[in-house]
């Protein structure tokens, strides 16, 4: 299979159903902005190590699926491939690891400003960039299941504990505002 298919060369593309629509649709905007996401996350993991580096892969794996739900809005891909699909108990865990993750980091008393170590300003961009794709996953019709808004916004959170342990963990102190 070449990794070229000169089918978008129109300016269209396919969703998991076959059905076309222009590569400006407001579920390809969605779906560029999870892909985004992934990459930025891509690009942390590759300074980061050890626990943190194997919950970013995790959370790559979701979001492929969060990606296929979004291009399969007649739900005909989740029902056959259980790893596309977001359960609570995918929230229920990022959820957990914010707990766990917060307790290294000191009680927040003002805002702080993105930036850091190389890593912990790579997961501030994540964390705007995951924001974003939840404005756009909010807006579609028809709408996304529940849960999957859910695990998009608890991940802007997790990013948010993320970027501030790794710049702890870098020794870097945060710029507060």
């Amino acid at each position: 299979m070449k990794l070229y298919t000169r089918t978008g060369d129109g300016g269209e593309t396919s969703l998991f159903d076959g059905t076309r629509v222009r590569k400006d649709d407001a579920r390809i905007d969605a779906c560029g902005d999870v892909d985004e996401l992934n990459a930025w996350l891509g690009f942390a993991r590759s300074s980061i190590e050890g626990d943190l580096g194997d919950d970013l892969a995790r959370i790559q794996r979701d979001l492929f699926a969060v990606g296929a739900e979004l291009a399969d809005p007649g739900g005909k891909i989740a029902a056959r491939v259980a790893k596309a699909s977001i359960a609570d108990a995918d929230v229920e865990r990022i959820e957990q690891l914010i707990d766990r993750l917060d307790l290294e980091v000191t009680p927040l008393r003002r805002f702080i400003l993105a930036g850091g170590a190389p890593s912990g300003a790579v997961l501030h961009i994540a964390r705007a960039v995951c924001r974003r794709a939840e404005r756009r996953i909010v807006a579609l019709q028809p709408p996304v299941q529940p849960v999957f808004l859910r695990y998009v916004n608890r991940l802007s959170d997790l990013l948010f504990v993320l970027a501030r342990v790794v710049n702890r963990r870098a020794g870097v102190q945060e710029s507060e505002w």
